[in-house]
């Protein structure tokens, strides 16, 4: 990883640990700077009344997102779900709520203040289907092929490294998986620079892909019956989106980002002479160490 970008990753954790230790401490947080921070593109406002009322009021406070992904993947009883950057839980506890006892959800984060908090607010709602996993989204940790659903609110475009992203997110899923993503996406016609001029990294805008980008990134990875609607505008050229798309179900070889089922731990035939980090940027050990993996031989 280039010095640049753990710098953006190390500012990031420090921007959204400061948020959780404001909610724990009895204040509210959300997405970014002004004027984002007061904008009511962003936050638990996007929630429908009846879901903020059903979680604990921390849960609610640390919502940082710019969508309701749960409210677009359509979870079913039973499924697996993983949120990728899960912060204060709203969008694992909603999950847990749907997918009911005979399914579970995942949260992931990489700030150890948003996975105490998360865990709090789980143990507040009284869910037994939840687990909490620290790692990196570009380094997921848990084994291929074995999530039905994943979601995030509004994260993927704080990473550095968003194609890292979407090969972890094909890996994880099962054949025939799916994603329902709420993310700010640019219009075509903007480029990085005046992305950035709207907004900083840390403020979910920087950091954003174009459609075509969003779209092309996705298609790399293995995805098809891609989908990319706009919801609402939250700065010029800039929109909340939800993005759908699924993991073929004959994925055994689709796209570049199809691994060994034996792939773990942010790298491939782990554990084995031949295994490899899923992230280029990454060696081994540093795969294995950001995605908090217990087999570092």
């Amino acid at each position: 990883m280039s010095e640049q970008s753990t710098d953006l990753r190390e500012t990031v954790r420090r921007r959204y640990a400061a948020a959780a230790v404001k909610v724990t401490e009895g204040g509210t947080a959300c997405c970014g700077p002004e004027p984002v921070e007061v904008d009511e593109n962003f936050g638990s406002t996007l929630y429908a009344a009846a879901e903020r009322d059903a979680l604990p009021a921390e849960a609610v406070a640390a919502s940082l997102g710019c969508g309701n992904p749960t409210a677009v993947a359509e979870l079913r009883e039973g499924e697996r779900v993983l949120d990728l950057g899960s912060g204060g839980g709203i969008d694992v506890l909603l999950s847990a709520r749907r997918v009911g006892p005979t399914g579970k959800a995942y949260g992931l984060d990489m700030t150890d203040e948003m996975l105490a908090l998360g865990l709090a607010n789980a143990a507040k709602a009284g869910a037994t289907n939840v687990e909490f996993l620290k790692g990196a989204i570009e380094a997921v940790p848990l084994p291929a092929n074995t999530i039905d659903v994943v979601i995030s609110n509004c994260v993927i475009n704080l990473s550095t490294d968003k194609p890292a992203v979407f090969a972890e997110t094909f890996r994880v899923l099962r054949p025939g998986g799916r994603i329902g993503v709420s993310d700010v996406v640019a219009d075509d016609r903007l480029t990085p620079d005046q992305r950035a001029e709207r907004g900083d990294y840390v403020g979910c805008i920087a950091g954003a892909l174009s459609f075509a980008e969003y779209r092309a990134g996705l298609q790399a990875a293995g995805f098809t019956d891609v989908e990319i609607t706009p919801t609402h505008a939250v700065a010029d050229g800039l929109h909340s989106a939800i993005v759908r798309a699924t993991k073929p179900a004959t994925a055994g070889s689709t796209g570049p980002a199809a691994e060994s089922s034996a792939a773990c731990c942010g790298v491939d035939a782990c554990c084995t002479a031949a295994e490899t980090s899923v992230n280029p940027d990454l060696t081994v050990t540093e795969a294995k160490t950001a995605s908090g993996c217990g087999c570092q031989s």
